[in-house]
């Protein structure tokens, strides 16, 4: 029961930095970036490279400033244009972006499975409850609760937070009111794209790295994301650790249809609560 309860929580934890990063560029540009899941590869794919001449930890730091490069060039090239188009074609350009990064991966990686290894740090086992689990593992969790505590005070208690909140809620009243909102958009996309190559890196160690691995996670991230409420971190934190402990418990309990169990989470929440857990507040 607990090595179950010990493998929800980290996959949990892994949803909660990816999804992070989704709700808050949803929340600021309204944009569904269906394209998520392939930052997330690359960001694990760039973390294997790094890794491979320097170390996990270097990875750590390099993968995610590269990501938030990237996604503040993909914010003034490409989200700041869709803000206003219609849901179909946000759909059919991000979905075309995760094409290319696929087709980019594949191209400078190859399809064969990679994997970055465990730091030696952290690769022993810890005694917990008398249940041996691995050191790495709690790592990660503690990494996602710090994300998710510093995401949230930051955005409560900082100016920058204060700004983001408002330019979510009303953008052309807060650009009014002197704030850059294209500068604000093109730091929350970086930021929300760096935590998910952060994600990426940070599964890497106990997750094959492939060409693959970016559909494996998007639909965990959209179902997160729809039922804790569009552009809500609360509810994205919530929803994730409530969909990870339901997959690592089903997997378990009800393997005929564990697939199905994120669906039918969904299905409920949106019947019991259509806007989601906490509706689209950030």
């Amino acid at each position: 029961m607990l090595i179950h309860l010990f493998n929800g929580l980290v996959h949990g934890t892994l949803l909660i930095i990816m999804c992070s990063g989704l709700a808050l560029i949803y929340g600021l540009r309204r944009v569904v970036n269906f394209a998520h899941g392939a930052l997330y590869m690359l960001g694990a794919y760039l973390g294997y490279s790094v890794a491979l001449h320097s170390n996990f930890w270097v990875a750590l730091l390099v993968a995610p400033a590269l990501m938030a490069l990237l996604g503040a060039l993909l914010d003034r090239w490409g989200f700041r244009l869709l803000q206003d188009r219609d849901p179909l074609s946000v759909v059919l350009v991000t979905f075309g972006l995760l094409l290319v990064i696929e087709d980019f991966v594949q191209t400078v990686w190859g399809k064969s499975n990679l994997s970055i290894a465990t730091p030696a740090a952290l690769a022993f086992p810890v005694d917990l409850l008398g249940t041996q689990v691995p050191a790495y593992r709690l790592a990660v969790i503690a990494l996602g609760a710090t994300v998710a505590l510093g995401l949230t005070l930051w955005l409560r208690f900082s100016r920058a937070g204060l700004y983001v909140r408002a330019a979510s809620t009303d953008p052309v009243t807060t650009a009014m009111q002197g704030v850059n909102t294209d500068a604000l958009s093109a730091f929350v996309v970086g930021l929300g794209t760096a935590l998910a190559g952060l994600a990426g890196v940070v599964a890497a160690p106990f997750l094959s790295l492939s060409p693959s691995m970016s559909s494996d996670v998007i639909i965990d991230s959209f179902i997160v994301v729809v039922i804790g409420g569009l552009g809500s971190l609360a509810g994205a934190f919530v929803a994730a650790m409530l969909l990870g402990l339901l997959q690592a418990f089903g997997a378990v309990w009800l393997p005929e249809t564990s697939v199905l169990l994120p669906f039918m989470l969904m299905v409920g929440v949106l019947l019991w609560k259509p806007e989601g857990f906490a509706g689209s507040r950030t």
